[in-house]
């Protein structure tokens, strides 16, 4: 049967670190055909395609976390991707970049402190369900955005076995510097 377990899991070493480094946006589409690792098909070689990812730098105060939604009476599970972003500082070039980003529904790759790279909407795309444009109130408040993306796969966001550039991915170099 498919979904007999085959391995058993030690407790790791406490070396690892919570916290995002940076996401990249990837236009809904553009992936082409996935590769996986032939002996791991949790893990992604490479894409088929030539899609540009556009990175966002974040610090703090942003995370991401799958919830797993399983029903034994409909017979389904699926896996909640959502992705909570801060980004500091208003202007004009963020509101338009993130207007469009609520228009559409990208791909994300999200890359965290330990090296992983994850892929958020990976055949469905990812939507944008809330988030603030907020100058805060006093002189210490964020003024800035905070976004949060959603994604429903049929498996846990898949891990990247290469980096970006490695897996056919073209990295932007035009960032907005606010």
């Amino acid at each position: 049967m498919a979904c007999d377990l085959s391995t058993g899991r030690t407790v790791p070493c406490k070396d690892v670190v919570g916290g995002i480094k940076a996401v990249y946006f990837a236009n809904y589409g553009e992936l082409g055909a996935i590769t996986y690792d032939a002996t791991n098909t949790d893990a992604i070689d490479s894409f088929g395609g030539t899609p540009t990812a556009y990175e966002y730098d974040v610090k703090g105060n942003s995370s991401f976390e799958q919830t797993i939604t399983s029903s034994r009476e409909n017979g389904t599970t699926f896996f909640e991707q959502t992705l909570n972003l801060t980004f500091t500082k208003l202007d004009k070039a963020t509101h338009k970049e993130l207007k469009l980003m609520a228009y559409g529904r990208p791909h994300i790759f999200v890359e965290d402190y330990n090296g992983n790279i994850f892929v958020m909407g990976l055949l469905h795309g990812a939507e944008v369900t809330g988030g603030t444009i907020v100058t805060g109130a006093a002189m210490g408040d964020l003024s800035g955005y905070t976004l949060t993306l959603t994604a429903q796969e049929q498996v846990p966001a898949n891990f990247l076995d290469n980096t970006l550039s490695g897996a056919g991915v073209v990295v932007s170099a035009t960032q907005i510097n606010p």
